[in-house]
């Protein structure tokens, strides 16, 4: 099997075209994404996750997907049950610990009920920003809180659901995505806070979960730190916060190379990631020309880059033995109050 390079792709619809299946056979992206035009019905999904991997030649190649719950959930009614989004589980933490940290580890769990179906093995999930009164709504109701205290034990505890169930976790956005004041799929968010005032909160979550083995890019420029670029782009973050301050020696990967927080056309965005320090480029939008300028410019998985890609490789687990019909009950059961 030959070498991995250092992106991860996703694809245009249903099923693999002939053109895609001989470009990732060429190219060996490390990992795959998933998106809603991706989703048809339950027998369809195996097999374009069992067609993308076989593409590569790599029988349990990363297929990561964004089932958060709430408006980010790709795979949808009828196939699985609508989650509810992170606010509605701070919610129940804020009247309830105990019960908030129970539903956020049942809804991971619970996701990785679902997602395992499909041989789906890696949920970008959990949210970690902490917003700020007046934020965007980018990140809005997904977050579990306005603090780094109940965004901490509330991601804490639906990685370990996550994880419980056989699946790997990517914390988003880091170092923190709660202070946008804009949305980053359509411009570049910029945060002029000091960097005492983003260790008080933005980072708190981050370096408490620091062990966790993925994690995922904010598309932001922290102008205390950076002003010139953003985090997923500037060495400076990077090398600082995220590997120095943070203190996260996993695998980290861009948020999505296509979004227009950032410059340059698609070879210059993705070299741009590369040489900052992250270990994967995101393209999640399967249009070919653009999939063959990232792949042009990515390299081979080497040195502490494919060390953490085979850490995160070694993390996954058996799933317990859970009776899944209990937990969904019980789980329903938390929110028919709410």
């Amino acid at each position: 099997m030959s070498e991995s390079k250092a992106f991860i792709s996703g694809c245009k619809g249903l099923s693999l075209s002939g053109e895609e299946r001989s470009f990732f056979d060429g190219e060996r992206p490390w990992g795959f994404i998933l998106f809603g035009r991706n989703i048809g019905e339950e027998q369809q999904i195996s097999d374009l996750v069992a067609a993308l991997r076989d593409s590569i030649g790599n029988p349990v190649a990363p297929v990561l997907i964004d089932q958060e719950g709430g408006r980010v959930q790709r795979i949808r009614p009828p196939l699985v049950q609508q989650y509810p989004n992170g606010a509605a589980i701070g919610e129940i933490y804020r009247r309830d610990t105990e019960g908030g940290l129970r539903a956020a580890w049942l809804m991971g769990r619970l996701h990785a009920f679902d997602l395992m179906r499909f041989g789906i093995t890696v949920d970008c999930l959990p949210v970690l920003d902490v917003p700020v009164p007046g934020s965007h709504d980018v990140i809005g109701n997904r977050a579990y809180g306005h603090d780094p205290q109940s965004v901490t034990a509330i991601g804490r505890a639906m990685a370990e659901g996550l994880k419980s169930g056989g699946m790997l976790p990517v914390m988003k956005h880091m170092p923190g995505h709660g202070r946008t004041f804009v949305d980053s799929h359509h411009s570049l968010p910029v945060v002029s806070e000091t960097f005492e005032e983003l260790a008080k909160s933005d980072f708190l979550p981050f370096i408490a979960m620091k062990d966790e083995v993925m994690a995922m890019s904010a598309h932001m420029v922290f102008t205390a730190i950076d002003p010139d670029n953003p985090a997923t782009t500037s060495a400076k973050v990077v090398r600082e916060i995220i590997r120095g301050h943070i203190g996260f020696d996993g695998l980290l990967m861009s948020d999505d190379v296509s979004m227009n927080a950032l410059a340059g056309d698609m070879s210059t965005r993705a070299r741009n990631i590369i040489d900052a320090g992250l270990d994967l480029v995101l393209h999640c939008h399967g249009i070919m020309e653009e999939m063959k300028a990232v792949a042009d410019v990515v390299p081979v998985l080497a040195g502490e880059t494919l060390r953490r890609a085979r850490a995160a490789e070694a993390a996954f687990r058996k799933p317990d033995d859970a009776n899944e019909q209990e937990l969904r009950a019980e789980f329903n059961g938390l929110f028919a109050t709410v």
